[in-house]
């Protein structure tokens, strides 16, 4: 149970409604264990009348009746404690559910991008589901019937020995047999759980990549082979699960083994007992029903071990992630004001996941509300400046500025506001429209909505929707074209009224005459803003302050367009043969 120490602080959290639990549970089973008692003293009036040791039939029948209502009483007073026990315990483990998955889902908001690199959408998904419900599981289940099982057993042991002594030893007698059993069990199904969770996690991810992946697949008609291949993972998976049940199959089994021994020596040793006078008839009907009462409680406990075990596991596949660290921290907690004046320093970068270098000792600077723009072939590194100026990257060398202040010393949440980010592969949600807009700006109006479509040339394609700013796109946008994506994207960015303003190759899917609207519109929001766009077309950045041009990491060329332009190199080449495709 080491992974599960992690999350023992939520019994501290909610230690009142725990113990109120423990009260009620202490109650439910006192009551309960009246009913044995009870039986024993009709079973002995009985016995009496029928050996002649009471000759009043009215008696007798008179304490039968006190003793079945007493019976009845207790048996509906355990019952509503019990009900009572179970709405505070599970309630509270759905809670620590909630607590565990809200805690999970805000580390993964905190975790940085080469996070998301090394592992898959559908192993993060299962984490916090699955995962989290096995872990669940411990707190609510697990906590119930082991509570019950140890009140049950301190109370029917204390009433046993009162009883008799030697009786209370031969029926405990199979115990210890049922300890050793369920720790070596435990470690077992400990170890098949963890692989079974793996397996969940594989089958998760297939399935994610298979669904949004669906247009691949049917585009190279591969369905077949991919029905195959989720076979062959599902037919692994059933095998892990049908190896870890046949672990789990011996508990009940060898829990019912061991009752059925227990009343059998309490026939046999209490038969003996009642013959030397030792103890009653009534004695040997109590007994046997302690052991029926402890038969559940006992039962479970290999159900509750299997429980706990399962949980472990899962939390130990938490705590991998929880225990990651962000590798972009914000490194200030006071407010940070930002103007947009960006400088570069000597900064250099390689990707720690392909140990590929994306920048060699650049260096540039960017007044506040100047316009820049980034050109080069795939792979120069175009990407990479916008991201670490982003901060979801930091350099490895070289130092970046915003207003002559280190990027790493201010307020990581002040710094992502004050930038609106167009990326190259525009991410749209599974909502409306006007939502995905309106996710640059939680509070804009319908006016601001349509205003900013109308800046980024959408609005008229958005209208002619049947629902219009209301028409649900599904998901990542899978029912709107390449075009109409990055447009909806650029609309998101101009609603945030940013300070800075980046645009990573986001007209790349649009035609030329849409780029050029799009572009006029684009130059009139970001007067007094500073702005970086990535392009490969040179008619996307004829009209900027600045140009810089990346080969292999480095800035190869610097200056203006009418300056680029006339200067041997990259840029007039790439000029000259862009010009020529247009004619």
């Amino acid at each position: 149970m080491k992974a599960l120490k992690y999350v023992n602080k939520y019994f501290s959290k909610y230690k009142y409604r725990y113990s109120i639990g423990i009260v009620i549970s202490v109650l439910s089973n006192a009551l309960k264990l009246q009913i044995p008692d009870l039986i024993k003293n009709s079973i002995n009036v009985a016995n009496d009348y029928n050996k002649g040791l009471l000759t009043d039939i009215s008696l007798v029948k008179s304490s039968l009746l006190t003793n079945i209502l007493l019976i009845i009483g207790a048996a509906i007073l355990a019952g509503i404690f019990t009900f009572l026990t179970r709405q505070m315990i599970i309630v509270t483990s759905r809670l620590v559910e909630y607590d565990l998955k809200n805690e999970i889902y805000t580390q993964y908001q905190k975790l940085s991008l080469n996070f998301y690199k090394k592992n898959r959408t559908g192993d993060l998904m299962n984490r916090i589901s699955e995962d989290v419900g096995k872990v669940r599981m411990y707190f609510g289940p697990a906590v119930m019937y082991t509570l019950n099982m140890i009140v049950s057993l301190i109370i029917t042991v204390f009433l046993m020995i009162r009883t008799d002594v030697l009786l209370t030893m031969y029926t405990l007698l199979p115990l210890p047999i049922l300890s050793i059993s369920i720790y070596y069990l435990s470690k077992l199904i400990h170890k098949k759980t963890t692989i079974v969770q793996q397996y969940l996690s594989k089958l998760t991810t297939a399935s994610q990549e298979t669904f949004s992946g669906i247009r691949v697949i049917k585009s190279y008609a591969t369905e077949s082979s991919t029905i195959t291949n989720f076979e062959e993972l599902s037919e692994s998976s059933k095998q892990k699960n049908i190896d870890l049940f046949k672990v789990q199959a011996l508990f009940f089994p060898l829990m019912i083994l061991l009752i059925g021994a227990s009343n059998l020596l309490v026939i046999y040793i209490g038969g003996l007992r009642y013959i030397e006078g030792l103890i009653t008839i009534g004695d040997i009907a109590k007994f046997i029903m302690y052991v029926n009462i402890l038969t559940w409680p006992v039962a479970v406990l290999g159900w509750v071990t299997s429980i706990v075990q399962q949980a472990d596991a899962s939390q130990s596949r938490i705590n991998e992630f929880l225990n990651e660290k962000p590798e972009i921290k914000n490194h200030s907690v006071g407010t940070s004001k930002i103007g947009g004046s960006i400088r570069f320093k000597e900064v250099s970068f390689t990707y720690d996941d392909t140990n590929i270098t994306a920048l060699k000792n650049i260096s540039f600077e960017l007044n506040q509300g100047e316009t820049m723009a980034i050109l080069g072939k795939t792979g120069a590194g175009k990407s990479t400046i916008v991201n670490l100026i982003a901060r979801l990257y930091d350099p490895n060398n070289g130092k970046i500025t915003i207003d002559n202040k280190n990027l790493q010393q201010l307020n990581l949440n002040d710094l992502r506001n004050a930038i609106g980010f167009v990326p190259q592969d525009a991410f749209l949600f599974s909502d409306t429209i006007e939502n995905n807009i309106r996710f640059g700006n939680a509070n804009a109006t319908e006016e601001t909505i349509t205003n900013a479509a109308k800046d980024a040339y959408i609005h008229h394609n958005i209208t002619a929707f049947k629902d219009g700013y209301k028409t649900y796109i599904g998901e990542r946008g899978v029912t709107l074209s390449g075009g109409q994506k990055q447009r909806v994207s650029i609309a998101r960015a101009i609603i945030k009224n940013p300070e800075i303003l980046i645009f990573d190759d986001c007209l790349s899917a649009v035609d030329t005459n849409t780029e050029e609207i799009i572009l006029q519109n684009l130059e009139r929001i970001t007067k007094n803003k500073t702005t970086i766009i990535v392009s490969h077309r040179i008619s996307s950045i004829k009209h900027v302050d600045k140009i810089i041009v990346l080969k292999d990491g480095k800035i190869i060329q610097q200056g203006t367009h009418n300056q680029l332009s006339k200067e041997e190199g990259f840029y007039k080449k790439l000029y000259e043969q862009q010009l020529l495709e247009d004619v």
